[in-house]
């Protein structure tokens, strides 16, 4: 098994403050790691850096863990470009364009969805984002959905059964037999190729209590439960998360001070997705007022046609440091160590000997140019899983 001397690191963040300077971060500066069987083995100053099979010198670049993307939809078919436009033109964010992508969706080939989630998959490895969680949703049938897990279960583990995004048409008129058809017929369809279940628990999706009976229904199908909650408004979302101590919750945008306290108690991760908000034109969550509560934050990308097009990790954390009140090493934890807390995973988001070796070299001398340099390519370089051709 070869091995690969990783040197001349100019700032390397590991994410393990017992490697580095005692931050959150985990700072190395003139460092080194050594990779052997997709794994680091070894980190520490470059001086002493042990003998390896093949360098790389990186020339005092710096170095960062892959980023952690924890909410993706990427198996989808057409465009939402005009909604977009019409959103910037002044008409108001609803849940209801969802229903347009569902039918695009459900026309399209199955090899048609594979070439479109891998181009994505790409697009976001470029962009230095190596593990990465994609929802279904966009199909709302037994088969639709089935198929779309399928096809992401081929570009990550990380896979979301969201039957439960909206009600579609052919529904409208009985959602309580939509709730039934997704905890029995589509779950049961769906649950061999998902390791969660998620709901859109938000006025015009699902209400807390088909929320809380479509999770308890995924929980004794064995996925673990994560929530979409507070995007448009304050409602029960949070607190549901909280009371059924799911791992994360995404959006968290209007928050009240129960809702702070309860994911202070219970260590709920709350996903921030500010490309969302950037998207919308809807106000950005409060990180500084998460932060400083003690709640675990991560970000993500969101990625997805409707309210957020966009693959970039990079700008969701230029925008979390300039919209959300978070510093450059607040925003970077959340979108690496922050998205694993998401995802219940301690092998990716950090670099430490036993973590993948999951990594991206940035053009720049240090972290901090993702949030100084926004939207410049600065990812150099990125050692992880490559999608399937």
């Amino acid at each position: 098994m070869s091995s690969l001397l990783v040197r001349n690191v100019g700032e390397l963040v590991t994410n393990d403050p017992t490697l580095g300077d005692g931050t959150p971060l985990g700072l190395l500066r003139d460092a080194a790691l050594v990779v052997e069987g997709g794994r680091v083995v070894w980190v520490g100053p470059s001086a002493d850096a042990p003998a390896a099979d093949a360098v790389q010198d990186v020339g005092g670049r710096a170095v960062i863990p892959g980023f952690v993307d924890s909410h993706s939809h990427l198996v989808f078919a057409g465009d939402r470009s005009a909604e977009f436009a019409a959103r910037m033109s002044g008409t108001p964010y609803s849940a209801g364009g969802i229903r347009t992508t569902v039918a695009a969706t459900r026309a399209a080939t199955d090899e048609q969805l594979t070439a479109h989630v891998a181009r994505h998959v790409e697009e976001m490895r470029r962009q230095g984002t190596t593990t990465v969680e994609i929802k279904s949703g966009y199909g709302l049938t037994v088969r639709d959905e089935a198929r779309a897990l399928a096809i992401a279960r081929a570009f990550t583990e990380e896979t979301t059964f969201l039957g439960a995004h909206v009600v579609p048409e052919e529904y409208a008129t009985d959602p309580a037999g939509y709730v039934d058809l997704v905890t029995g017929p589509m779950l049961a369809a769906a649950a061999g190729h998902a390791r969660w279940i998620d709901v859109f628990c938000e006025t015009g999706a699902f209400d807390v209590d088909q929320a809380r009976t479509i999770l308890e229904a995924g929980a004794a199908a064995g996925l673990r439960g994560r929530l979409h909650a507070n995007q448009l408004g304050h409602g029960p979302g949070v607190q549901l998360a909280c009371d059924l101590e799911l791992v994360a919750v995404d959006h968290c945008t209007f928050l009240d001070d129960r809702d702070v306290a309860a994911l202070g108690d219970t260590g709920t991760v709350a996903t921030l997705l500010p490309g969302v908000e950037f998207s919308t034109r809807s106000p950005y969550p409060d990180a500084r007022r998460l932060l400083d509560a003690g709640v675990v934050v991560a970000l993500a990308s969101d990625c997805n046609p409707g309210s957020c097009y966009t693959s970039s990790m990079p700008l969701c954390v230029a925008l979390a440091v300039r919209e959300m009140r978070m510093t450059p090493a607040e925003a970077l934890w959340a979108a690496t160590a922050g998205g694993a807390r998401a995802l219940a995973r301690d092998d990716v988001g950090r670099l430490a000997p036993g973590s993948c070796a999951h990594f991206a070299v940035l053009d720049a001398p240090s972290y901090v140019h993702l949030a100084y340099r926004p939207g410049v390519p600065l990812v150099l370089d990125v050692h992880g899983p490559r999608p399937p051709a």
